[in-house]
């Protein structure tokens, strides 16, 4: 049970000025060149380093639990039959029979029965049902296979605060992800090349691989005043069983589990029993991480700096401390650090 203190439970206690020109709008050349900001939570205090120099930071004996999600094209622009009127839409979630739950702009276009064209014909979709929130339920009909389709005619769904177009798909893209399913990356890992992740493993470092699709809430603003009030969107994830032992081994060995990104941590903490026992399986998860978090498994995080006022930085506030992460905020806005996901990174130990 997570306790709050009077200062910790206002939305408005995770605000902080961020000047525009700091959110990254493209990614850097090269990954593992973005800036780290090494934060020790115990202390609170900071170190200036680049993000390469991770190796600096993890020891023999340490396990990187990397989320190994795929980023879907998701966004799809297509015309409605019979007007030719423009609609664009998000996919959300895979439902089966090749229904998907979906965002739908503009929404008044897409009534029960509307049909959407997309590349000419290639893929169609009928909106059979309006469920929560105005999102559509949309039925697709095509000839061949749907994600060899979705790759010729989607575009990444970058979040809204990207507002350049992506040259290179692959660039909002893991250097490891496997299984199709996300609406937006994992960002912490973005910075990791092969290169890097080769030199990690040289060092005795283990690495354990998770699944969790990450769902567009993530982006979605807190709007309650509260945020015991907040309404956490659900994620699917998957723990094999030979990575939770991996996992699990390192604890009984006494090595540090460092999570690489919000969402690796949100999935070992869902599936960690009171033990602090990993536990293989899969599932949906609405776990909402806030300052009186007890954490079961997670000793490290290497995650991106956040927007003001959203769960991530409320997560990363229980982790560390809200005074400690916002002092180190502060740093990084006077360092002029880049922000959001394509920007720098921060390791918290």
């Amino acid at each position: 049970m997570s306790v709050l203190n009077e200062n910790e439970m206002k939305v408005t206690d995770y605000y902080f000025d961020l000047p525009q020109e700091q959110i990254a709008q493209d990614p850097l050349e090269d990954r593992s060149s973005s800036r780290l900001l090494v934060l020790d939570k115990e202390t609170g205090e900071y170190s200036h380093h680049v993000f390469r120099e991770i190796t600096e930071f993890l020891k023999p004996g340490d396990c990187l639990v990397l989320n190994n999600t795929k980023v879907i094209p998701a966004r799809l622009f297509g015309e409605k039959e019979g007007t030719q009127a423009k609609i664009e839409i998000l996919l959300l979630k895979r439902k089966e029979n090749d229904v998907w739950e979906t965002l739908v702009k503009p929404g008044k276009k897409a009534k029960v029965g509307t049909k959407i064209i997309f590349g000419g014909g290639l893929l169609v979709g009928e909106v059979i049902d309006i469920v929560e929130e105005g999102n559509r339920l949309i039925q697709f009909t095509y000839e061949g296979i749907f994600e060899e389709i979705l790759d010729q005619l989607g575009q990444m769904p970058l979040p809204p605060y990207i507002t350049h177009q992506l040259k290179d798909k692959n660039r909002y893209q893991t250097v490891y992800a496997k299984y199709d399913g996300s609406a937006a990356a994992p960002t912490a890992g973005l910075h990791f090349t092969p290169e890097l992740l080769q030199q990690v493993k040289d060092m005795g470092v283990d690495i354990a691989e998770v699944t969790l699709h990450v769902g567009l809430g993530t982006f979605r603003p807190v709007k309650v005043d509260n945020i015991l009030e907040h309404h956490m969107h659900s994620e699917f994830y998957v723990v094999e069983q030979e990575q939770a032992a991996l996992v699990n081994e390192t604890k009984r060995n006494g090595g540090r589990v460092i999570c690489v990104g919000t969402t690796s941590c949100r999935t070992l903490e869902s599936a960690t029993d009171e033990e602090g026992k990993l536990q293989a399986g899969s599932g949906w998860t609405e776990i909402f991480i806030y300052p009186g978090y007890q954490f079961k498994i997670m000793d490290g995080l290497i995650t991106n700096f956040h927007l003001p006022e959203s769960t991530l930085l409320m997560l990363v506030s229980a982790f560390a401390g809200k005074e400690k992460i916002m002092a180190a905020y502060k740093e990084a806005v006077r360092e002029r650090y880049r922000f959001f996901s394509f920007g720098d990174a921060m390791f918290i130990v």
